[in-house]
């Protein structure tokens, strides 16, 4: 399964960047009162968008050698996620006002940045070791 490895890492890839920019742009057009990211045809490209990252994900994870996440990355980086759709989840929920939706949605956002960046370091630190503060 290595042999598929830049395949598999590729659709992580550009799954990751696709559900980031697909939340930012639903997140931005919510907070102009526009309907439809809550219409349920786009929530479903959003879950399928998701499910594509996750397989691709859970497939690096099983091909990769382990010691590729020894310095515990990779458990942080999945703190961060989950904190990046409970957040998006609560942003999305329309009893919201709108101080609380910007929020909501600007700590998701930095959540995705921090996920991002411990990827690309594969340090548990993300931006700030890719800053060089550490």
């Amino acid at each position: 399964m290595i042999e598929f490895y830049p395949q598999i890492k590729l659709v992580h890839v550009s799954a990751v960047m696709l559900s980031g920019s697909f939340f930012a742009l639903r997140g931005l057009s919510l907070l102009a009162g526009l309907a439809w990211p809550r219409f349920a045809p786009v929530r479903y490209l959003s879950y399928g968008i998701d499910t594509v990252l996750l397989t691709a994900a859970m497939m690096l994870l099983t091909i990769l050698p382990r010691e590729v996440y020894a310095n515990g990355w990779l458990l942080v980086k999945l703190g961060f996620v989950a904190s990046y759709v409970v957040l998006g989840i609560l942003a999305f929920r329309p009893q919201r006002g709108t101080g609380t939706r910007v929020a909501l949605l600007s700590a998701a956002v930095l959540c995705f940045l921090q996920a991002y960046c411990i990827a690309r370091a594969h340090h548990p630190a993300g931006a700030l070791y890719l800053a060089g503060v550490l």
